[in-house]
């Protein structure tokens, strides 16, 4: 996800017209699977397979199709098979959490309690996926893919060795396709505060996607500045220093519960819109000398402006929705986010940077793109504070948190 880019830009298929195009084309397509495959594999698993060997074989082929990308030549063969990659990789990560949750549940814990110290090492196994595609010289080059390829193999494997989580039966078997799908949620856009959350949703899941896409290649970009050069430290270890967002998200997520009960819902969240300001704005200033500093708290802030927009988005829509939607609505939480977002934010960010920010001989005028995408922040942040409305309920958001906490704001 993070050095993709470093590995397209750096290799033939980048040497043809619009290759940010190209290129933003090939990474919405983890936005596309989110659309549709999640809901998809949910239906199976609860009506014909047990989740953890549906799990399994979506990661075997998952692994199939990374070890095909080192023969693709091409802008054009290797968006179809990174597409087949993630129409099986995207639904594995909602299949995970449900598959803990059963296992959890059924051996007597505390899923609230038990959960979060599982998940975090999710977070921790991406920082060590970037910290070898690093060490092990493979983010510009196909190898990365391999490593993935040989990850998601043994993830595969092992999952048959889980305890069985056999179909549930949730759905009956009456039920129209727009339940079976999930789709129940979709009536919230009446609402004008729903409607606006979930269009602010997608606004922010765009922005997201922005620095996954181009956060290595502009770090390994520096190689190409004779001030620099390829021996830069910021160079080369581009990805490690990339991995620093990740280590701030799993801190900031532990500052959540403090920052509701001061702030409230609507606060936090604009607190993330701009920390995604300060994030593009200081990618656009900081370089591998006396910039330095810039590109590493730009690192940090990313764990405030990822987390709490999610989190606290995610509470938003389980204290403002139905319990007989609130499942459905955390899936269209996710999908405007993951899906829409992420979409919108993959093709437009392409097309821009090839239209307005390439010079005549390909290179990428950074500054200007992390400056545009600051503004684009800023802009989604003021109209946040402006357009929503949302009263700070401090005895049901902190419900939701498991604080303590009687007082009323």
């Amino acid at each position: 996800m993070i050095t993709i880019a470093t590995y397209f830009f750096s290799s033939e298929m980048a040497n043809i017209e619009n290759p940010g195009a190209k290129f933003g084309a090939i990474f919405s397509t983890l936005a596309l699977s989110s659309l549709f495959m999640p809901a998809l594999t949910g239906i199976i698993a609860d009506k014909w397979m047990d989740a953890e060997k549906l799990y399994g074989i979506l990661h075997l082929l998952y692994g199939a199709f990374l070890f095909y990308v080192p023969q693709v030549n091409d802008a054009d063969t290797l968006y179809y098979v990174i597409f087949g990659a993630m129409i099986c990789y995207m639904p594995t990560i909602s299949l995970s959490n449900s598959i803990a949750y059963t296992i959890l549940k059924r051996e007597g814990y505390d899923v609230v309690k038990v959960f979060p110290p599982i998940r975090v090492w999710g977070t921790i196994g991406f920082i060590v996926a970037m910290w070898i595609t690093n060490l092990t010289g493979s983010k510009a080059n196909t190898d990365q893919f391999i490593i993935g390829g040989i990850a998601a193999i043994i993830l595969g494997l092992f999952s048959f060795t889980l305890p069985k989580c056999p179909p549930q039966k949730t759905i009956s078997k009456n039920a129209g396709i727009v339940e079976q799908l999930g789709l129940q949620a979709f009536k919230l856009f009446g609402k004008y505060k729903m409607a606006l959350f979930f269009l602010f949703s997608m606004l922010l899941g765009a922005a997201l996607q922005l620095t996954n896409m181009y956060g290595d290649t502009f770090l390994d970009d520096f190689k190409n500045n004779p001030e620099y050069g390829p021996e830069s430290f910021v160079v080369k270890y581009s990805t490690i220093i990339m991995s620093i967002s990740q280590m701030s998200e799993t801190l900031f997520i532990l500052t959540i519960p403090f920052f509701l009960k001061r702030f409230g819902i609507k606060k936090v969240m604009l607190f993330s819109m701009l920390a995604w300001v300060l994030r593009f704005g200081l990618f656009a200033y900081g370089n591998p000398e006396e910039g330095w500093w810039m590109i590493i708290v730009s690192c940090i802030v990313y764990g405030m402006a990822f987390d709490f927009f999610n989190i606290s988005g995610s509470l938003f829509v389980e204290t403002e929705t139905d319990p007989s939607i609130r499942s459905s609505a955390q899936g269209l939480f996710m999908m405007m986010t993951n899906g829409l977002g992420a979409f919108l934010g993959s093709m437009v960010s392409g097309y821009v940077i090839d239209s307005y920010f390439t010079g005549p001989n390909g290179e990428k005028e950074w500054q200007d793109i992390w400056l545009s995408f600051a503004g684009y922040a800023l802009v989604v942040a003021i109209l946040f504070l402006f357009l929503f409305r949302h009263k700070h309920n401090r005895v049901e958001e902190l419900e939701h948190t498991g604080a303590k906490e009687v007082k009323m704001h």
